[in-house]
Order: structure tokens, then C-alpha cells, then sequence
């Protein structure tokens, strides 16, 4: 009996020491919150651009080309400002799209055409400036960010209001041992045409709410016209439009896009702590 009760004073003795070992024991920390993964993120944004071009015309056209044997032209476009304003969405991380609309400064243009006709040879001296405006809807894919960097591709479509003003054809002609002067202007005409555009770029995002863009632009433009050519006194005897046939440009733009919706911020929810 009494080594029944010797034991019975050795568990009660351990189990006391037991629960004094745990009171001293110090409270674990709550556990660690990992932040969610981030979702693809859309929104509104809006954008301006500025930039010039390199711009280029296949071949100038005219009726009285049905006269000529062979024909030589050297064309040339000086280069213009590039001044744009758009809006658009962001879809995902990767696609995105905008409508943007600008004004295509007035770019000089002269020409030469070297021509020979049955009887004799000549040569054509051209001189006109030229502007545009042109609305397009692009999209883009965004290939990956490294360093707050993402190249992007892109490719949009719309229309282009080519402005030929001021088109002026001064000719010199040879026949036999002559030479005879002439001079004929082309009335101002604006054509609306398709146009298309092929994009490739840089972008840095400077903030959450703000990117600036470096890009490459290839558009194609269409044709351009001018009025009746007529002789300075005003005659004319033939219909005889000069048009500017395949306008190109080869575009660099310095871009900003400002996001109007921000993705929301991650909060970690509070910690709780034991009294």
C-alpha cells in the first residue's frame, strides 16, 4: 500500500514539473503571410508621342507620260515632325491596344525626271511640300519585362489624309537644236486613303502609373495628288494630275503612356499578437 502511494506522489510530482517547463517556454510566432500572386492587371491609359520621319514616294504619274520613251526620276522627301495624342486598354501583362490620332508636319519635297520622247529629251524639276493627318487602331503584344524594360511588336490600320500644297513642275526640253522652257502648277489637293503601320519598341516603366516608349514605325500611306496641272497663264490643254504614287515613312517616336486605373496594392493582413 505504501509503494502504491509512492508512486502515485512520483506522477503527481512529475506532472507538476512538466506544466512549470511549458509556462516557461516561450510563445511561437504567429505564422509568415505570403503575398498572393499578383494577377494580370488592365486598364484605361492614355498616350502622346513625338517624333520624325523618313519619308519616300516610288513614282510621280501624269497622263503626258504616255508621250515619254524612258523616263529617270530621283525623288526626295525632307524630313518632318511627328506630333500625336491617343488612349487605349491594357488587357494582360502581354496585349494591349489604342486608337491614336496625329499631325504629320509639312515635309518638303523635290524631284528630278529625266525623260526622252520621240524627238527629243528633257528634264522636269518638281518642288511641293506635303502634310498629313492619320488615325489609326492598334495592338501591341509586350514581350516580357527585365529590368522595368519590355520590348513590344505591334500592327495597326486606319486612314491617312495626304496634303500635297504648292506642286510646281518646272521643264526644260530639247528638241533638235533648241531648247524650250515651261512651267506648270498643280492646284492643292488633300486625298483620304487606308493606311497601315507596323510598330517595334522599347518601354520603361518609370512607375506603376507611367511609361515612356522608344519606337520604330513603318507606314504606308497611299497616294497623294495634286490639282490640274496648268501653265502659268492657266491653260491646259490635256487633264493632267500629277500623282505621288506609294507614300512610305520610316518613323522613330519618343512616346509617354499615363495609366488612369492603378493595380491595387498588397496588404498583408495584421499581425495578432498573445497576451
Amino acid at each position: 500500500m505504501r509503494s502504491v502511494k509512492s508512486f502515485l506522489a512520483a506522477g503527481a510530482a512529475t506532472l507538476i514539473s512538466s506544466m512549470a517547463f511549458a509556462a516557461d517556454m516561450p510563445i511561437a510566432a504567429p505564422p509568415m503571410y505570403a503575398p498572393p500572386a499578383l494577377a494580370d492587371f488592365g486598364g484605361w491609359y492614355l498616350r502622346g508621342d513625338i517624333g520624325f520621319s523618313n519619308q519616300r514616294v516610288d513614282r510621280l504619274n501624269n497622263v503626258l507620260d504616255a508621250n515619254t520613251t524612258s523616263s529617270v526620276q530621283t525623288l526626295n522627301f525632307n524630313s518632318a515632325g511627328i506630333f500625336g495624342l491617343g488612349a487605349g486598354y491594357r488587357f494582360n501583362n502581354w496585349f494591349r491596344a489604342d486608337v491614336t490620332g496625329e499631325y504629320r508636319g509639312n515635309s518638303q519635297f523635290f524631284g528630278t525626271d529625266r525623260i526622252t520622247f520621240p524627238g527629243g529629251v528633257g528634264t522636269d524639276t518638281y518642288h511641293a511640300t506635303k502634310n498629313e493627318w492619320v488615325v489609326l487602331a492598334n495592338a501591341y503584344v509586350d514581350l516580357g519585362t527585365w529590368w522595368c524594360i519590355t520590348p513590344f511588336v505591334g500592327a495597326g490600320i486606319g486612314t491617312a489624309r495626304v496634303a500635297i500644297n504648292g506642286f510646281t513642275d518646272q521643264g526644260i526640253v530639247n528638241i533638235g537644236a533648241g531648247a524650250l522652257p515651261g512651267l506648270a502648277f498643280g492646284d492643292n489637293v488633300a486625298k483620304w486613303n487606308f493606311a497601315w503601320a507596323a510598330h517595334a519598341g522599347l518601354a520603361y516603366k518609370v512607375s506603376p502609373a507611367f511609361t515612356v516608349e522608344l519606337a520604330y514605325r513603318y507606314l504606308d500611306m497611299g497616294d497623294g495628288l495634286t490639282g490640274d496641272l496648268k501653265t502659268f497663264d492657266g491653260t491646259n490643254a490635256v487633264v493632267n494630275p500629277t500623282t505621288f504614287k506609294h507614300i512610305t515613312s520610316q518613323d522613330l517616336k519618343l512616346g509617354v503612356r499615363w495609366n488612369l486605373d492603378n493595380p491595387p496594392v498588397y496588404a498583408p493582413p495584421p499581425l495578432v499578437t498573445k497576451g
